[in-house]
């Protein structure tokens, strides 16, 4: 009997997160994951019972990288450099926002390890918008940022900058510096 070839816990969540974004939550099946790993459906059924379970632990790895990501925003020394930084690791994590829409589609289930991975995930989006609050904050008591404005819209736009089409292929550093002056100053050209 042929032995199963092995795959990483890395390419599993790589290949997992490629089909996703490629095909949606609906078009992610084990056969073509299983496709993809050059391996057998059943390789992938020893580690979880279904897409579903499959998804959530993915999502919750995303998540925990990013935080951990985010979290080195503490070793900025003011408001502007955390500004940077926190513009520039959401560009390099431009496809966040489609894996929760994609997480979002989980059902309800009575599967409990599901529900806990499901609430866990929920705590972890809590703690990143606890840690970006904090930041807006500071930019509020730094006189960086408008007192008036909401931190929830603020959080908001700049999380939707993302999604803002580059029709005209403006190069990616010229964008995001665009964004963050845009964000930071306005559009105006008064002084």
């Amino acid at each position: 009997m042929a032995r199963e070839k092995k795959f990483t816990t890395k390419e599993l969540f790589q290949e997992t997160k490629q089909i996703l974004l490629e095909n949606g939550y609906d078009g992610f099946t084990f056969g073509i994951l299983a496709e993809r790993l050059e391996v057998s459906r059943g390789a992938i059924y020893k580690y979880f019972d279904n897409k579903d379970e499959l998804i959530v632990e993915f999502m919750l790895q995303e998540m925990k990288n990013f935080l951990v990501d985010l979290n080195e925003i503490t070793q900025c020394k003011n408001f502007h450099e955390k500004f940077n930084y926190l513009i520039d690791l959401i560009f390099q994590n431009a496809n966040i926002h489609q894996i929760i829409a994609i997480g979002q589609r989980i059902s309800n289930t009575r599967d409990k390890r599901i529900t806990t991975k499901k609430k866990e995930l929920d705590q972890l989006h809590i703690k990143m918008y606890h840690q970006l609050d904090e930041f807006i904050q500071l930019g509020k008591k730094t006189s960086k940022v408008k007192p008036s404005i909401p931190n929830a819209l603020i959080l908001g736009f700049i999380f939707q900058t993302i999604a803002i089409p580059n029709h005209f292929h403006i190069s990616r550093d010229l964008w995001i510096n665009s964004i963050k002056e845009i964000i930071l100053d306005g559009i105006s050209n008064n002084n």
